[in-house]
């Protein structure tokens, strides 16, 4: 009940003081393509129960039509404004409302596609006795996703192999170790690797670097590339111009 309490009066507090960037993001979303302003999409909620997110669009409308749920960098399906949106986390604000309703809280494991919630086993599953949240250990590990992703053939499947496995033992560490105090810390580290990206709080910093996780995702893509048609038959001219 406490944090039920925290969460609304925080959630609405920050509709409020927030309401002029808000009101600026929704019509820069407006103005700059054609569609709604909010991207409602599905999401897996305490028990795996469905609801639908609030996020600022930041994407062309029925991109989840065009392509996975997974978002690199270089996503063409990205919106002028989604890109900024997307830089500063100024979609997630928008889920102050999921808050305000008592679908979300502040902090939590972050809601995945209902797909994702329904692949979850063992360990994992405990994760969905909690209630999802705007941010937690794994949005600040994971704070740019689509520059990480940045050039990758097959998104979903990048995702699935560098980001997932270290996400879901974050959120597991969450769940092993939350109570109010880390709720706050979590709620000001996120804040913090917002302004500065290359901040790591101290808790973080025996995981994978930005850095580090970018050097493992170009080795992928060099193998894939040279395991394809195209770089087998690449590769014994690029052997001859070096000999």
């Amino acid at each position: 009940m406490p944090q039920r309490i925290f969460d609304f009066s925080a959630s609405l507090v920050g509709l409020i003081l927030l309401s002029p960037l808000l009101l600026f993001t929704a019509m820069w979303v407006k103005l700059d393509s054609a569609g709604p302003v909010f991207y409602r999409p599905k999401r897996g909620g305490r028990g795996g129960t469905p609801f639908r997110i609030f996020k600022f669009r930041s994407m062309v409308v029925d991109a989840d039509k065009i392509g996975g749920p997974t978002t690199s960098g270089d996503d063409p399906r990205v919106t002028r404004s989604g890109k900024f949106i997307r830089a500063w986390k100024l979609d997630e604000l928008s889920q102050l409302i999921n808050v305000l309703l008592g679908e979300m809280r502040l902090v939590g494991p972050r809601p995945e596609v209902m797909s994702k919630v329904e692949e979850l086993s063992g360990e994992a599953k405990k994760t969905l006795e909690l209630t999802p949240g705007i941010t937690d250990w794994a949005s600040i590990w994971n704070s740019d996703e689509g520059g990480l992703l940045e050039g990758s053939s097959d998104v979903d499947a990048m995702y699935e192999r560098v980001i997932r496995p270290t996400k879901l033992n974050l959120q597991l560490y969450y769940y092993e170790t939350r109570n109010m105090w880390v709720d706050l810390k979590i709620i000001f580290f996120t804040i913090v690797r917002i302004l500065w990206k290359n901040w790591t709080p101290h808790e973080l910093r025996n995981y994978p670097t930005f850095d580090e996780l970018r050097v493992e995702v170009e080795q992928i893509i060099a193998e894939e590339t040279l395991g394809s048609p195209k770089g087998l038959a690449d590769a014994p001219e690029q052997a001859s111009n070096t000999s």
